[in-house]
């Protein structure tokens, strides 16, 4: 079974994307959309997200594209789906093939007892800014998603920090936006993208957690009140 790049690769080169050509992708997120787009010997396009749903902002998409875009690949992000609707309307309006990645089969009740896992987190978290989720959305949680207010990167980081020291297994689901790294650097800034870079800290939210233990990362969470403050 190859990797995801390599499927958006076959779908890329299938369609007729060829050197010279760009396509839109977002920053935010794992890399495997702009790989697989240089592998295609086209152009990646950084675009813009969501602040509330980590997806491609359609919008952003809109202001982005040029006669070279060919495509757009649309990232479901930590589960929560991007807005096909919208991005499939770009794309009959200019021609574009519009290809999703990220979205992948699981069992049902896994996913089930995530989201309630992640209802029960939405309810009891205090501090931290919860995941949204658009209306009519079905969110996976792959990841639980939360952003840590105050100074952002230093206060995230310090927090993760505070919440290892205390049994939470947490991470920064993206350390670094893609166009920043050296495989695809690009001299552009991308608010929503730096700024959720920054802010964000997956907690746990696996199928087989227990009401204990998601209530040691509620208690563990909210003893910090979301923003560390410096010793005087």
């Amino acid at each position: 079974m190859g990797t995801p790049a390599d499927e958006l690769l076959q779908e890329l080169t299938r369609s007729g994307v060829r050197p010279g050509d760009e396509v839109v992708v977002p920053s935010y997120g794992t890399p495997e959309a702009a790989e697989a787009v240089l592998l295609a010997g086209a152009r990646p396009v950084f675009v813009d997200i969501d602040a509330n749903t980590y997806c491609l902002d359609p919008a952003a998409v809109a202001q982005a594209l040029t006669p070279h875009t060919a495509a757009v690949i649309a990232v479901h992000t930590f589960g929560h789906p991007a807005d096909m609707v919208r991005l499939g309307e770009l794309g009959r309006r200019h021609g574009l093939l519009v290809l999703e990645c990220g979205a992948r089969p699981e069992p049902a009740a896994e996913i089930l007892r995530r989201q309630a896992n992640a209802a029960y987190l939405n309810g009891k978290l205090r501090g931290v800014v919860t995941p949204c989720v658009t209306p009519g959305a079905q969110h996976t949680y792959q990841q639980y998603v939360v952003r840590v207010p105050g100074n952002g990167r230093p206060d995230r980081d310090a927090f993760a920090r505070t919440l290892r020291s205390r049994g939470v297994v947490c991470h920064v689901p993206v350390q670094t936006p893609a166009h920043r790294t050296a495989r695809f650097r690009r001299d552009l800034w991308l608010a929503e993208t730096e700024r959720a870079a920054d802010e964000c800290l997956a907690l746990p939210v696996d199928a087989a957690m227990t009401r204990r233990e998601l209530q040691r990362v509620v208690s563990a969470c909210n003893a910090l009140g979301g923003v560390l403050q410096v010793a005087a």
